[in-house]
């Protein structure tokens, strides 16, 4: 019985939340194209260093980047990875290490030349160091994996976010600018 109210609650809502103005970042067709279209178009230069090569690699999955659109904007990455010893023992060994990567990234529009965007994301991740030193390498590298989807993830929305942007200034700019 509650959950056939709770249903006729959430039907005779729908008109007000269809109102409330919220709409997806991403579609393929719509009002939201041009983002996804925006950002398939993103081309990534190489970022040294294996968390470089992570990160373009999840950076290409979550843009959809194929090479089958050409390329309009140009995401520069400097990345810092940095690894700092958290717990130290009395007899001065390490028990626990925290893993950092950070990304200052701008988008640049190919054309113009002109920066969209200039910021940054990072995350970090607290790594158990035990006795295997093979386990604690193994954790540092997942760890390093693991960062470097979270990074993408928010580097990815903060483009999408500036994309949706640029698109919604130039769908209200008058005909002819």
């Amino acid at each position: 019985m509650r959950r056939a109210l709770a249903l006729l609650a959430c039907f005779a809502l729908s008109p007000a939340l269809a109102s409330c103005g919220l709409q997806p970042l991403y579609s393929a067709d719509g009002t939201n194209a041009g983002v996804t279209n925006g950002l398939a178009a993103v081309q990534i230069p190489t970022i040294p260093g294996r968390g470089g090569w992570l990160l373009r690699g999840a950076l290409e999955d979550r843009l959809q980047v194929s090479g089958a659109v050409a390329p309009r904007y140009r995401l520069d990455v400097r990345l810092d990875d940095a690894l700092e010893a958290l717990g130290v023992l009395n007899d001065d060994t390490i028990s626990r290490e925290r893993r950092i990567l950070r990304a200052r990234y701008q988008l640049i529009d190919i054309a113009s030349g002109e920066i969209l965007l200039d910021a940054t994301a990072g995350a970090d991740a607290g790594i158990d160091v035990v006795s295997s030193e093979y386990a604690t390498i193994a954790a540092e590298q997942t760890a390093l994996e693991n960062l470097s989807k979270e990074v993408a993830d928010r580097m990815v929305t903060q483009i999408a976010l500036t994309l949706r942007t640029q698109a919604s200034a130039a769908d209200s700019a008058p005909a002819g600018q």
